[in-house]
């Protein structure tokens, strides 16, 4: 394909862009062997930094300067063609290869660097080629019949300004800069389809068309508004929500949404590491949002109000996560989590609790080392049980709990320690968050990239054999290759569009009936008065709702855990370690498994998903470029080192 694409683009690009009156004399001179030749062969270039140069060696060089600059643009070419697979969040091809979306984001970055580095070079070729060759003035035309240069010149200059946005200084200090800019892809395919025309965009077609589709589904789903049920307010300025959502929507333990409140910004989406299990809550999933920018900042400031809303417009993309967990097969979990990267392990500790109480099995020994910066972040371990009542009792599990408060030297005062509980009133309009495409999701997916890519064979077959061939004859010299471009581009996203629609009405329609069972559910669990739909009770650390989880936690005040003395302390061939939190610290978790000397496995690895604010870096929502990262599931090993750490602890009384 590769092959075929090159030759086809030389006898495209060879006459518009040769001068070939130059090139006829070079032939014919060689043929009469006359005083032309000759000529070509006297000095042309007597001064400059190549020395001596002669007529026909300036022509070889230009020529190799146009042709090197054409295999840039097909290098680049070919990384576009895989951009798109790694920040396709609905596809199947990434879990196939053991990937997740937000895993493999790294892959789009570097692909992403390759791609600009190549088509720059290859811009900067052929404005050189042009000027050595007295021949700018092509830079202003737009073929109709050939490689148009204008659109190229278009493309290259949004994809410019999203390669300098994507500097890590720029991203973490402008984010929204960086966000908004990232939005120039569209722009940047667009004209980059009519530079090539479509037959040489059919080159990235399928990574690109699966992209659109999973845009597609995930707009589908953004646009609507999911019913808010509660939130826990706790006083380090963190705050639980706790949405609706149906039945029939799986997701496993790691998994993230991202959540939109128009009330603090119509644009902005910010991903957030859910916290809930859906086995223990089949209708509810929550996610723990800290205020660690603007945007989450304003958000808690309307909950901790004194008068907070009786209803809080939300819309909620995801969620998204690994296809599978294997947590169950360790004997040991050491769960390490630096602030409000507490919530994944959360959510596994929910996990095997419900395992525990239902199935009865054996289920891995739990060791949680969180680290937090005031003793009044220690509220946060009143989210390990969810806000409704269950029938789970914690005590079957064996856990143990680390935690460490590294700013403060003593305990906070009582009256700082309370939680707040918020339950809404959500409008009848709100709906329970659910799958896009129902419960048997890739089914359905196939079914749409199917459907969907037949229809836009039809439609570009009937509109190519009654529109466009009378008037070309397939000889791709009369018909315009722009125009040819557009109507492809045009029936692309009608066929998207239409069965996307079509699959996710249908789905929404077949759910209707369980979203009204999970509705009325919620009229009859609230824990305080439906009447009044807003309770306040003084809830501290000291009274969690399971005793025995209190029991087993340790406090250590200003003191930064020994990570390396403690996870070679329950080192094992069964350990398995999970860390969530700052960089420094996951590097460090990484550094100690990956040593090679003692048997600790390293199963995940995940960034500390939060709303960080558009001005600085960790946002995943739409763009994505900070995710969750799944380490490799093979033996990395750990070496014996680390001083004892002599600091006293104290329990939780």
């Amino acid at each position: 394909m590769v092959c075929y694409t090159i030759g086809y683009l030389e006898r495209q690009v060879a006459p518009q862009t040769l001068d070939e009156n130059r090139y006829e004399v070079f032939w014919n001179t060689r043929k009469k062997g006359g005083g032309t030749l000759a000529e070509l062969r006297r000095p042309m270039l007597v001064r400059g930094p190549l020395g001596v140069v002669s007529a026909m060696e300036l022509i070889i060089w230009q020529e190799k300067l146009r042709s090197t600059g054409f295999y840039m643009a097909v290098a680049g070419s070919l990384c576009s063609a895989f951009l798109f697979f790694s920040v396709t969040r609905g596809s199947s091809i990434l879990p196939l290869l053991g990937l997740t979306s937000e895993g493999s984001i790294k892959y789009h970055i570097w692909i992403g660097h390759l791609l600009m580095f190549f088509f720059t070079a290859h811009s900067i070729m052929f404005v050189l080629y042009w000027a050595v060759t007295n021949d700018l003035v092509e830079m202003l035309k737009w073929y109709h019949l050939s490689i148009s240069n204008v659109p190229g010149e278009i493309a290259i200059i949004f994809g410019l300004a999203m390669w300098v946005t994507v500097h890590p200084r720029i991203r973490r200090k402008m984010f929204e800069l960086f966000f908004y800019t990232h939005h120039l892809y569209i722009a940047f395919m667009f004209f980059y389809m009519l530079h090539t025309g479509f037959r040489f965009f059919s080159m990235i077609l399928p990574g690109f068309y699966l992209f659109l589709v999973d845009q597609y589904l995930r707009f589908l789903q953004s646009r609507q508004k999911v019913r808010l049920v509660s939130a826990r307010v706790l006083p380090c300025e963190t705050a639980e929500l706790n949405f609706s959502k149906s039945l029939a929507l799986d997701y496993t333990a790691t998994s993230f949404v991202s959540i939109n409140v128009p009330s603090i910004s119509f644009m902005q989406w910010h991903p957030f590491t859910v916290s809930s299990n859906s086995s223990l809550e089949p209708d509810k999933i929550s996610v723990i949002i800290n205020s660690n920018g603007n945007w989450s900042r304003k958000l808690y400031e309307k909950l901790a109000s004194s008068s907070p809303p009786d209803r809080l417009e939300v819309s909620v993309e995801g969620p998204y996560g690994p296809t599978s967990t294997d947590f169950l097969r360790y004997e040991t979990l050491l769960m390490v989590a630096g602030g409000s990267g507490i919530a994944p392990m959360i959510s596994i500790i929910r996990e095997l609790a419900f395992r525990k109480a239902n199935d009865g099995g054996s289920v891995p020994r739990v060791v949680l080392i969180c680290a937090f910066k005031r003793s009044v972040d220690l509220t946060l371990l009143n989210l390990i049980l969810p806000l409704s009542g269950t029938s789970i009792d914690v005590s079957q599990l064996e856990i143990e709990i680390e935690a460490f408060v590294t700013r403060d030297k003593s305990p906070a005062l009582r009256e700082n320690n309370q939680v707040k509980t918020i339950w809404f009133s959500p409008h009848p309009s709100d709906e329970p968050l659910s799958a896009t495409l129902g419960s048997r999701s890739w089914l359905w997916l196939g079914a749409v990239i199917m459907t969907s890519f037949v229809m836009f064979l039809i439609l570009t077959g009937l509109v190519g054999r009654f529109y466009i061939y009378p008037k070309d004859r397939n000889t791709y010299k009369f018909f315009s290759w722009t125009a040819r471009a557009l109507l492809n581009a045009l029936f692309l996203c009608i066929s998207i569009i239409t069965t996307a629609t079509g699959a996710f009405l249908w789905n929404k329609r077949r759910y209707a009936r369980q979203a009204i069972r999970v509705q009325r559910n919620e009229l009859a669990s609230p824990t305080c008065q439906p009447s009044s739909w807003f309770c306040k009770p003084d809830r501290e650390l000291e009274y969690l709702p399971d005793q025995s989880i209190i029991k087993r936690t340790k406090v250590q005040y200003g003191a930064r855990p020994n990570l390396r003395r403690m996870l070679l302390h329950y080192q094992g061939s069964g350990t398995g370690v999970l860390v969530c939190g700052p960089a420094k610290m996951r590097h460090e978790v990484a550094k100690i498994c990956a040593s090679g000397c003692w048997k600790l496995t390293l199963i995940h690895e995940a960034h500390q998903i939060e709303a960080s604010d558009f001005q600085c870096a960790g946002k995943r929502g739409r763009q994505a470029p900070c995710a969750g990262k799944e380490v490799g599931k093979g033996g990395r090993q750990a070496q014996c080192a680390g001083k004892e750490d002599g600091r006293t602890s104290e329990r939780v009384r």
